[in-house]
């Protein structure tokens, strides 16, 4: 309900901007159809390539919001484990495929989960509230990215600034005819295993009570929130750095500047969308991955500007957290009302 409602209000206002603007409504949304589902080849070698990145990365951010956390900085994360992909995937000719590519994406983890790490400790040690400290530090990966592709990882000529191709031993499998890679199936499988660990396990159910009242959990299930809070978090890093390795292995092959369109950010609102529910994550990511694929065809063919899509995804992100509010709200009045009435 939440998530129609939220839907139904972007495109309502998406309509409205742009008819406001003098485009063209129609044409336009036509033009962002088409470029996201208008051809098997806008199916699966734009939507579905974008939407890799943000499912992965959706789930990173869901997976820290149950334990009541919030990872701000999965963009910089992002960035790390692109760093640390490309400084394997560079000199990983001579290794066998299947090593070659479970390397680059196991260091990507580690770098995503090691970004993490420093705001993780500060929030556990001297209570630095998290979405503050992980969000400082994508302005950190950022420069860090700038720095390794004009130095360390430039590539040989030193012309561009950008590092050398990724070995093609350390490059993802595609699905022939398509720019669709291996990592479409890795998001899935990451979803399934979310999904089982937060329905089917005690540590699932831990950290769900450990998001609803940490002082409860403690209190009825001895959990420990310093720990619980440590470890989602930490896991949250390295999905977002697994994501980083995704693109680099799978995508662009290289690393340079502006390598994430804001992955990091949509994913927030893609989680979101989708009540942190893993499978819905996956629809959730689809969605915005068409809208980021029609993008830039609604700017080539209807000259609306790309970054219109960008209203859309903050309204929804508006729309669910007004509702979501208010549901609450709605709640707590009932519940005070029984109160009453029972007393």
């Amino acid at each position: 309900m939440v998530a129609a409602t939220a839907v139904a209000a972007a495109g309502v206002v998406l309509v409205a901007g742009l008819e406001l603007g003098g485009y063209d409504a129609g044409a336009a949304l036509g033009a962002l159809w088409s470029g996201a589902f208008g051809s098997g080849y806008a199916l699966l070698s734009a939507t579905l390539v974008r939407a890799i990145p943000l499912t992965v990365i959706g789930l990173g951010f869901a997976l820290a919001f149950r334990g009541g956390a919030l990872n701000i900085g999965a963009e910089g994360q992002f960035y790390a484990g692109a760093i640390a992909a490309t400084a394997v995937g560079v000199h990983a000719a001579a290794w066998p495929p299947a090593v070659a590519v479970s390397m680059v994406l196991l260091v990507s983890a580690a770098a995503g989960a090691l970004w993490i790490a420093l705001p993780v400790l500060l929030k556990v040690r001297y209570g630095v509230f998290e979405a503050i400290s992980t969000l400082l530090l994508n302005f950190v990966a950022v420069s860090l990215v700038s720095y390794m592709v004009t130095g360390p990882l430039r590539e040989r000529s030193g012309i561009y600034p950008q590092s050398d191709p990724l070995a093609a031993a350390a490059r993802l499998p595609l699905l022939p005819g398509s720019r669709l890679h291996l990592g479409a199936l890795l998001a899935i499988g990451i979803a399934v295993v979310l999904w089982v660990v937060m329905r089917k396990t005690l540590w699932g159910f831990q950290l769900k009570a450990l998001g609803l009242s940490p002082r409860a959990a403690l209190v009825t299930g001895g959990v420990g929130a310093d720990r619980m809070l440590a470890s989602a978090l930490l896991w949250s890093g390295a999905l977002a750095g697994l994501a980083g390795g995704l693109e680099v292995s799978g995508v662009s092959y290289a690393l340079f500047q502006d390598l994430s369109p804001g992955y990091g950010f949509t994913a927030i609102a893609v989680a979101l969308l989708a009540r942190l529910h893993p499978g819905w994550i996956v629809l959730s990511g689809i969605l915005f991955g068409a809208l980021e694929a029609g993008a830039g065809a609604m700017q080539r063919d209807a000259g609306v500007p790309a970054v219109a899509v960008y209203v859309v995804e903050a309204v929804v992100i508006v729309t669910i957290l007004v509702v979501d509010a208010l549901f609450r709200r709605r709640q707590i009045v009932r519940g005070i009302q029984a109160g009453r009435v029972t007393a």
